[in-house]
């Protein structure tokens, strides 16, 4: 079965192993791909490695980019332009809880833009 790929961004190699951990507990039949920390293994992200595992987590049925600070977004939004690919999406979203519920909901079939809907619900700000 073809699901949604998820993409795990992370500053630290740790950070991102420990979550995938986490998830394969509760999916195992959904492509998670890493980038964490630098090309050297240092703090810090990489371009070519979220390109990599853009790559690999797309099944044809899209895939959800989830990061952890400001320059994981940038590094991420500049590999979804350079992947030329209309199905990537970055999420706005809590790392653990956001990639959570895409990897359960992407495990049961949903459709791409009905898991980023269901994030988006789980994540609203309110003021009061």
């Amino acid at each position: 079965m073809s699901a949604v790929g998820i993409v795990l961004i992370s500053h630290s190699d740790k950070i991102a192993e420990g979550l995938y951990e986490l998830l394969r507990q509760v999916e195992q039949n959904v492509a998670i791909e890493l980038a964490g920390g630098t090309d050297e293994g240092g703090i810090g992200t990489s371009l070519d490695k979220i390109l990599q595992a853009i790559e690999k987590a797309d099944s044809g049925e899209g895939v959800l980019l989830f990061y952890d600070l400001g320059s994981a977004k940038m590094n991420a939004e500049l590999a979804i332009e350079l992947a030329g690919k209309d199905n990537a999406y970055l999420v706005e979203a809590p790392l653990i809880e956001g990639a959570y519920i895409g990897t359960v909901e992407a495990g049961i079939g949903k459709r791409l833009h009905d898991i980023i809907e269901g994030i988006q619900k789980q994540f609203t700000v309110i003021n009061e």
